[in-house]
C-alpha cells in the first residue's frame, strides 16, 4: 500500500501575523517569521502513519510519501514529516518570490501538480490531505485533486477505517453531525481530507529526527516538473482568483468591569441589548 500525504509550509499557527496594508495583495509579512506545517497537514501525516503501523502489524507493506511545493524552505516540512514517520519525500520546489498563501500558487495549480505527482508515482492507494492551509483556508485542493484523478473522495475526515477489500470507510464531520460513507477500491486512488478530530499527532522523537536526515528526499523544480508532466507553467501559477486586499481586522474595544449584576443590567439596557 502506498499513502500519498501532500503538506505544506505556513505560518506558525501560535505567530501574530503581520499586515501591510500598502502593499495590497502581498500585505502578509513572511520575512523573518516563523514558519511550520500546516496543522491540518500534521494530522494526515499522524493519519497516514497510523494506517501505515497496522498495516505492518498485519505483516502488509506500506509506504508513506510526504509531498510539498514551495521554496527551498519546504525542506524542513518535508523532513519534519519523516521524522514523524513518513518514508520518503518529494520537494517540488518553486523560486522564492512564487507565494503558495493564494497570492500566486492556488489550489487549481497544486491539485493539476499532485495529479502528476500521483500519476507519477504509480500505484497509489491512498492520497491523505489536510481539509484546508490556515493561511488561505480554501480547502479545495483536495476536492479538485480527486476531480482530476476521477477519484472517489470524502471530506472533513474524522475518523479513517482500511477494510479488507482495500476500501476505506470514513466517518466525516458535517453541519449537523456525522455521516459515515465508503470509498471503494477502484483503479484511481481514494482521496480524503482530514478534519480536525481525526487525531493528535505525535512530536517526533530525537532518534527519530536524526534517522529522517537520511531519508530520502527527490528535489525537483517546478519548471522541471511542469514540462515532464506536460503542464502549461503559466496556467500552474496563473491565479484563478485575484486577491484584491489583505488587511488587519479591527481591534476588539476594551472590556468594562461592573460591580454587580445590577450595575451590568444597566449598562447593557443603556446600550439597549435587553429590555
Amino acid at each position: 500500500m502506498k499513502i500519498l500525504v501532500p503538506i505544506k509550509r505556513v505560518i506558525d499557527y501560535a505567530i501574530k501575523i503581520r499586515v501591510d496594508p500598502t502593499k495590497g495583495a502581498h500585505g502578509v509579512q513572511l520575512n523573518n517569521v516563523k514558519m511550520s506545517m500546516n496543522p491540518f497537514c500534521e494530522i494526515a501525516i499522524e493519519e497516514a502513519i497510523r494506517i501505515k503501523e497496522s498495516a505492518t502489524k498485519a505483516k502488509k507493506d506500506a509506504e508513506v510519501v510526504a509531498v510539498s511545493i514551495g521554496p527551498k524552505q519546504c525542506g524542513e516540512t518535508i523532513r519534519t514529516a519523516l521524522a514523524m514517520g513518513a518514508d520518503r519525500g518529494i520537494h517540488i520546489e518553486t523560486k522564492a518570490d512564487v507565494r503558495g498563501d493564494y497570492v500566486d500558487l492556488q489550489p487549481w495549480g497544486i491539485a493539476r501538480l499532485l495529479k502528476g505527482v500521483v500519476e507519477k508515482e504509480e500505484n497509489v492507494d491512498l492520497v491523505l490531505l489536510g481539509k484546508q492551509s490556515i493561511d488561505s483556508d480554501c480547502g479545495q485542493t483536495g476536492p479538485l485533486l480527486a476531480g482530476f484523478l476521477n477519484s472517489p473522495q470524502a471530506t472533513f475526515a474524522a475518523k479513517v477505517t482500511r477494510e479488507d477489500d482495500g476500501a476505506f470507510t470514513v466517518e466525516r464531520e458535517t453541519d449537523t453531525g456525522t455521516e459515515t460513507i465508503k470509498l471503494n477500491h477502484g483503479r484511481s486512488p481514494a482521496v480524503i481530507t482530514c478534519d480536525l478530530r481525526l487525531n493528535t499527532p505525535r512530536y517526533p522523537t530525537m532518534p527519530n529526527i536524526m534517522k529522517a536526515k537520511k531519508k530520502p528526499v527527490q528535489i525537483i523544480s517546478l519548471e522541471d516538473m511542469a514540462k515532464e508532466l506536460g503542464l502549461d507553467l503559466d496556467d500552474v501559477l496563473k491565479p484563478k482568483n485575484e486577491v484584491v486586499e489583505v488587511y488587519e481586522p479591527p481591534p476588539r474595544k476594551e472590556g468594562e468591569m461592573v460591580g454587580s449584576v445590577d450595575e451590568l443590567i444597566g449598562k447593557l439596557r443603556e446600550k439597549g441589548l435587553v429590555a
